[in-house]
């Protein structure tokens, strides 16, 4: 009985160091530029109107979920770019900050604060303010989006008086 009971100590105790020493996935100095680059080429592609680069930042079976929309594949994507960029012109910009990369063994997750400012008003206005929550995969081509969803920031409730 006593040999039996040692046996399955050490069972447990192997089995839960083998789980302890699983490295957690990690991301390369360069994984984490690419990265960032992907964030700053989205943002410049949108801002332009240039909406087959800003699909090309997705897999090709991406999905973008926006106002309470799903768009999925590359050619809802550039059909979404194309009308967001002709419903705001050129002169509103996307403005992030506040980076946050997360490595996963599917590749990443990010998450990043987004203001929409618009410069055709004197002084520049914040159009829009809202956070984006992604999951990042490497692909033949690079870091790309497999999925990104906006969630706009809503104004807190008023107090009752």
């Amino acid at each position: 009985m006593l040999t039996r009971l040692a046996l399955a100590l050490a069972a447990v105790t192997v089995t839960g160091a083998g789980i302890a020493a699983r490295p957690s996935p990690t991301l390369t100095a360069q994984d984490s530029a690419d990265i960032r680059t992907l964030y700053a080429r989205y943002n410049w592609a949108i801002d332009s109107g240039d909406a087959d680069a800003w699909a090309t930042m997705f897999t090709p079976n991406g999905v973008f979920v926006a106002g309470g929309k799903t768009y999925t594949g590359h050619d809802a994507l550039v059909g979404f770019a194309k009308g967001f960029h002709a419903s705001i012109g050129s002169h509103v910009k996307h403005w992030t900050s506040n980076l946050d990369i997360t490595p996963t063994p599917a590749g990443a997750t990010g998450r990043i604060y987004l203001l929409l400012v618009d410069f055709g008003t004197k002084p520049p206005s914040i159009m829009a303010s809202a956070s984006y929550a992604d999951e990042l995969v490497k692909t033949p081509a690079g870091w790309r989006f497999a999925r990104r969803t906006v969630t706009d920031d809503a104004a807190a409730a008023p107090k009752p008086r």
